[in-house]
């Protein structure tokens, strides 16, 4: 392809001049604008998509494993509970002060000294039934009905405070009642295959 150089214009009017500054303009701005352009296209959505799910999936997992681990407590304590003793205990009360038949009696009909007279035998078969397997020792060591002071601290399960109670420990109080602590139990072994759950046996006499 021959040029022909004649047609090429030797002089710049304003027209010319006018299309060279615009097209230095969008070439400046073209490629001062386009780093801008990959930053907000790469950059800033990488952080939103990738680092906040991963922060919420790990928070959703350790809040399902302390669940599994609550669970399993729960459960090794409701196995392991058992109410031999105490059904073991009712029936040596019931051998020896035969405390459930009296409990269950309508002892409305009774005088008060045919009531007394039942309650002798109860008291001493019952007594003998704590002494023989349950050692027991008081709470607290003063006497009832005087002044006793409760420090901070103190044990609710041990102390149950009445009354008037406002503001914080230490408690000024007077002693109504010492309080119980069993400090060891020792009941009988039970046979392999006894039923505990029968704690008197029906008596037929021949």
């Amino acid at each position: 392809m021959n040029f022909d150089l004649n047609t090429i214009p030797t002089t710049f009017d304003l027209l010319h001049i006018i299309l060279t500054l615009v097209c230095l303009v969008l070439l400046v701005t073209l490629f001062t604008r386009r780093p801008s352009v990959v930053e907000k296209i790469v950059e800033k959505p990488v952080e939103k998509i990738i680092e906040k799910p991963v922060e919420k999936i790990i928070e959703v997992e350790k809040v399902v494993e302390v669940e599994k681990v609550v669970e399993k407590v729960v459960e090794s304590k409701l196995a392991t509970t058992s109410t031999d003793a105490a059904l073991q205990l009712l029936a040596l009360f019931q051998k020896e002060a035969r405390l459930i038949d009296f409990l269950n009696e309508d002892i409305a009909a009774y005088s008060d000294e045919e009531v007394g007279a039942a309650t002798r035998v109860i008291h001493a078969g019952g007594q003998k039934v704590l002494k023989d397997y349950v050692t027991l020792t008081p709470v607290r060591n003063e006497e009832e009905e005087t002044r006793i002071a409760v420090e901070a601290g103190f044990n609710p399960q041990q102390i149950r405070l009445t009354g008037n109670v406002t503001g914080s420990a230490p408690y000024q109080g007077t002693l109504v009642h010492k309080g119980w602590l069993a400090t060891s139990i020792e009941l009988p072994k039970i046979a392999k295959d006894y039923d505990v759950s029968v704690i008197a046996p029906a008596e037929v006499e021949l």
